[in-house]
């Protein structure tokens, strides 16, 4: 019977060919894969996880003299260098040319571009061995997703002009894209904290680069300057009930409330609007990176078509007035921040589309949170929530019924 393999056994039989690898950039894509399946499948903190693989692998190889043994080991200390014992690895005598060039990078330029909505910001860096021994010039490239709050995808390869002239490309044929050199400073802040959102999640959005390259994005980062000073610390609330009320008021004198005959309305109506209007703020509240001007056809349907249902309770005169609402709201927060008139017809174009789904939604509550279905109960029922003693009579004469919907 074989003898059983201990994860470190199995991580030295995957790499024993790391030496036959003709450069450091070869061997460092290979580490980074390899704890890319200690990433993928840890269940809290996956860097930590990571870094104690690391160092348990150190620790349990130490007396390995086989050179593929102390290769591996010396490519795990560059891609975790703070990990338990990486300080004190060293290549052996018999390593590949290459090894002393293990992690050995500068940076060359940085870059960022993404959609002028905001919706994702992608960071771009180059870097190049100190050595051309140690590999061809590379590229990092990280997705933010600020609409999630987190780094969604990281990718690490090469060519790195050719990666770079492609991404410029891209975005000089659409409009609806910016590109633009970045502070390394700023890129290291933004791909990190949001990085370190990704790293606790549950379960990882689809890319597969993200756990393969994790590691080693890691370690490029790190080779980018750190800030000097922490960022400002975010209020509680990013628009202070001042703020909200004359961001409203420039809206209502606005063309594109006008458009909507938005600035007319009276009586029930009126309540209707001033509702609608909070709730558009509270949901750009609920993002990571909050701003009541960024709407995108992908935030519009956020909020429309699930956001809305539950968190709110609308009557009818509610759920007629927040799509024109919406679709006034967006076309100014695009002209406010100067979006192509492009980015603003298309997230029109898109909210329009979506009125059939929000009203078949709003129709059969399928979407409400057990809080939002049971307050548009009462309402249903004639009852005030803000009323303690008819509150109190209603759940009282409700009791069996509650008890069987729980």
């Amino acid at each position: 019977m074989a003898t059983p393999q201990t994860p470190y056994d199995a991580v030295l039989h995957a790499a024993r060919d790391v030496t036959k690898l003709d450069s450091a950039f070869d061997a460092e894509m290979l580490g980074a894969a390899l704890l890319g399946s200690v990433y993928e499948v840890a269940e809290t903190d996956r860097e930590a996880a990571v870094r104690d693989f690391v160092a348990g692998f150190l620790a349990a190889t130490s007396r390995r003299r086989a050179v593929a043994a102390t290769t591996v080991r010396a490519v795990f200390a560059a891609l975790v260098p703070d990990a338990a014992g990486a300080d004190r690895v060293r290549p052996g005598a018999t390593a590949p040319a290459w090894s002393g060039q293990l992690g050995k990078v500068h940076l060359t330029g940085t870059w960022a571009y993404g959609d002028v909505y905001g919706d994702q910001t992608s960071y771009l860096a180059t870097f190049a061995y100190d050595d051309a021994s140690g590999g061809p010039e590379h590229a990092l490239v990280a997705l933010i997703d600020h609409n999630i709050g987190i780094t969604k995808d990281v990718f690490v390869g090469g060519p790195a002009d050719r990666i770079l002239e492609q991404v410029r490309q891209l975005c000089a044929e659409d409009e609806l894209t910016w590109f633009r050199e970045e502070s390394p400073t700023r890129m290291r802040d933004q791909v990190s904290r949001h990085l370190a959102v990704t790293d606790h999640l549950g379960q990882l959005p689809g890319a597969a680069s993200l756990a393969t390259d994790r590691a080693l994005v890691g370690a490029r980062l790190a080779v980018l300057p750190a800030a000097t000073a922490p960022p400002p610390r975010q209020a509680d609330d990013p628009l202070p009930d001042a703020a909200r009320a004359a961001e409203i008021r420039r809206f209502l004198a606005s063309p594109d409330a006008a458009r909507a005959g938005l600035d007319a309305v009276d009586g029930a109506e009126l309540a209707s609007l001033h509702f609608c209007l909070g709730l558009l703020l509270d949901h750009a509240a609920t993002f990571p990176d909050a701003d009541p001007l960024r709407w995108s056809p992908t935030v519009a349907g956020l909020f429309l078509l699930d956001w809305v249902h539950r968190r709110a309770v609308l009557d009818m005169d509610d759920a007629a007035m927040l799509p024109r609402v919406l679709r006034a709201w967006a076309g100014y927060a695009a002209r406010r921040r100067g979006l192509p008139d492009s980015a603003g017809t298309a997230t029109d174009s898109a909210i329009e589309e979506m009125v059939p789904e929000f009203v078949r939604l709003y129709a059969t509550g399928e979407r409400r949170s057990p809080a939002t279905a049971a307050v548009a109960q009462l309402m249903a029922d004639g009852i005030d929530p803000d009323d303690p003693a008819a509150l109190d009579a209603w759940i009282e004469a409700n009791r069996h019924r509650l008890a069987d919907d729980g």
